[in-house]
């Protein structure tokens, strides 16, 4: 129960990446976290293999101050995520208060699109590697990359450590 009394974020979105939500959502339960899952709309939503999982609340809801963190699973949705201002501003706020931003495979696009990628060391799958450049990022093909309050993976394999390295972060 090394995160007792923590109160972590995860994002959802359709065409989630199934392995990268439910992997971090189970493990930080596991480790005695209250997560919160939060959608562009209290809805379901469906992941790229087929799994469905329901947004707790809309993005409306939330209050940045009460989170310790916020995980941003990739897949697709996180191209959609994007397309939500108020997604895309609570991840810059996350940021500002110096609150944990987790983010894996395609979850780095929130980054760039929140402003926080430039002058940051991290990694996400290679497809998006030109993007992060552009934003101002340094990429590196890492299995997962801590910069400052930012954590970063690049695909499913990565979960183990990606998990690893959050749960570390916040003890």
């Amino acid at each position: 129960m090394r995160l007792k009394n923590k109160e972590i974020a995860i994002f959802i979105e359709d065409l989630f990446e199934d392995l990268e939500f439910w992997y971090p959502y189970y493990r930080l339960i596991e480790e005695g976290a209250n997560v919160t899952v939060i959608g562009s709309r209290a809805d379901t939503y469906t992941g790229k293999h087929g799994t469905s999982a329901a947004a707790d609340i809309g993005i409306d809801g939330p209050a940045v101050g009460k989170y310790d963190a916020l995980i941003i699973p990739g897949g697709y949705s996180p191209d959609r995520m994007r397309r939500a201002r108020p997604m895309v501003d609570f991840v810059r706020q996350m940021h500002a208060a110096d609150r944990l931003v987790a983010s894996i495979c395609h979850g780095p696009w929130m980054l760039a699109s929140a402003g926080i990628a430039r002058d940051t060391r991290l990694t996400s799958f290679f497809s998006i590697k030109d993007d992060l450049v552009n934003a101002g990022a340094e990429w590196v093909d890492e299995e997962v990359v801590r910069d400052n309050n930012i954590i970063t993976s690049r695909q499913p394999d990565d979960l183990p450590a990606f998990c690893r390295t959050i749960i570390a972060a916040l003890e």
